[in-house]
């Protein structure tokens, strides 16, 4: 039987995403993104879509490789300005019931202590449908601006990666028992404090001896997503703790070949594929019939801002591209095993050379996924020949217009693959990770973060040497 085929929306808090220029046509709603109900009406349009979740990127410096200054992305509206996408989750929260919201957050530039607070508290807020999007860090101006004069390596970065996901683990899996919270009105106990352990972490980035600050939550460690890169440390750090990966690529060929790669990642940290679910970023251009979905495709191709999508792939490479004619050969620039933003170009379509100029004019619409218009029965065809021959769950789906584009597919694309039983008819209830899974609201009992250990001390509140084993708790 066909798998079925999910969506998800990827999202910034800011008026714009992955779609510079667009923001000048006459339909677009983005300038809206400061107002609170913009973004309760997107969550509700996208339950309504029976969307698995939203995911909000995030970037916390400016995107100013291009030319060496941020003028072009302020000139054009690349990802600036951009607002904190955390404080949207209880906003779009509280105009749901179902809808999974993701937020990501580098862990290079906040204390995993503080971290582990503010998403036990979202997790709270949420009822246990919160997500996060692991990112290991952002542009070097977020390094520069967060004080960093000597930022990590890349291969430090993920061991700083690994023990901070050790410490929030620690935190929101293994300090506070199940039953630790009493309520005991009559003997006057609130918190059995023999039931709150310090978690004792002292290692070679983060010493953090003490307790978690909050109760467990709905879901104790948030569902846990990853931007899956390209390099085999950032598809193994994926296969080692997501539970959704989201990959992107130009072609079926590129997003296959990713997938695959997942694949024998997740095999090699002892997982298997049924454990996470597999998005791959797209963008639909959709109307009632292929003519209109055709018109709308070209007139959205001429409200794209090339020297914008310039700016913004330069952020992603590390390419400065104001230095290079747009007719000059992708393969040219990308000559570098660290401009990894590249490659999808020079690997997607073998015997085709891409130019500068070309790979914006494609990254402007939508970023690095594909461009999937036509008529709904068009368009569901060609999901389900993505979503079948490359092995993925579902898409991650981009936008061209807020929120005229995420509402064409909830109002077309949904309906035809509804009627083809290859999407949801509804939501299942409880937590985001019993709806992805429909199994329980924790983890899986195979996954890392519920094998930590932490070694009660004595002398410390709450620390008992009989105390017993923690980080297995059903």
């Amino acid at each position: 039987m066909p798998r079925r085929i999910r969506f998800n929306a990827f999202q910034m808090n800011a008026a714009s995403h992955q779609a510079p220029g667009l923001w000048r046509h006459p339909r677009d709603l983005s300038h809206r993104y400061t107002d609170p109900g913009h973004w309760v009406e997107l969550a509700q349009l996208l339950e309504r879509g029976v969307f698995d979740g939203v995911l909000f990127a995030d970037v916390l410096g400016a995107n100013d490789v291009y030319a060496a200054s941020p003028e072009a992305a302020l000139r054009h509206g690349v990802q600036l300005p951009v607002n904190d996408p955390l404080a949207l989750i209880p906003l779009m929260a509280q105009a749901t019931r179902h809808l999974g919201l993701g937020v990501t957050s580098a862990l290079a530039y906040e204390h995993p202590y503080l971290f582990a607070r503010r998403l036990s508290t979202l997790d709270h807020l949420t009822r246990g449908r919160v997500a996060w999007n692991i990112a290991t860090r952002c542009f070097d101006s977020a390094d520069r601006n967060m004080g960093l004069a000597h930022p990590p390596t890349a291969e430090e970065r993920f061991d700083i990666a690994e023990e901070y996901l050790e410490v929030v683990y620690k935190l929101w899996e293994a300090s506070w028992e199940d039953d630790a919270v009493r309520r005991d009105r009559s003997g006057g106990l609130y918190t059995d404090p023999a039931k709150v352990h310090p978690i004792a972490h002292h290692g070679r980035h983060f010493d953090v001896p003490g307790i978690h600050l909050c109760e467990p939550s709905p879901q104790r460690t948030p569902l846990l997503q990853v931007q899956a890169g390209t390099s085999l440390r950032a598809t193994r750090l994926a296969a080692q703790h997501a539970e959704a990966i989201f990959v992107s690529g130009p072609s079926i060929a590129v997003v296959r070949r990713l997938v695959e790669q997942v694949r024998q990642a997740l095999s090699a940290a002892g997982r298997t594929r049924e454990d996470v679910l597999i998005y791959t970023q797209a963008l639909v251009i959709t109307a009632p019939t292929a003519a209109q979905a055709q018109d709308k495709h070209m007139d959205l191709l001429r409200h794209v801002d090339v020297e914008g999508a310039l700016a913004l792939l330069s952020g992603w490479s590390g390419i400065d591209f104001s230095r290079h004619p747009r007719d000059e050969p992708i393969e040219a620039v990308a000559t570098s095993a660290e401009r990894t933003a590249l490659a999808a170009f020079s690997q997607g379509q073998p015997g085709r050379q891409w130019t500068v100029g070309e790979a914006a004019r494609f990254i402007g619409l939508g970023g690095r996924g594909p461009v999937i218009v036509g008529s709904p029965p068009q368009v569901a065809d060609q999901l389900e020949q993505w979503a079948d021959a490359t092995g993925v769950d579902g898409f991650n789906l981009s936008w061209a217009l807020a929120h005229e584009t995420l509402q064409d597919v909830v109002e077309l694309i949904v309906p035809e693959l509804q009627q083809r039983g290859r999407y949801a008819q509804g939501y299942a209830g409880g937590t985001l990770r019993e709806q992805l899974f429909s199994r329980g609201p924790r983890l899986s009992a195979s996954h890392t973060a519920r094998r930590v250990r932490i070694a009660p001390a004595r002398g410390e509140a709450g620390a008992h040497a009989d105390s017993p084993a923690l980080g297995q708790t059903p």
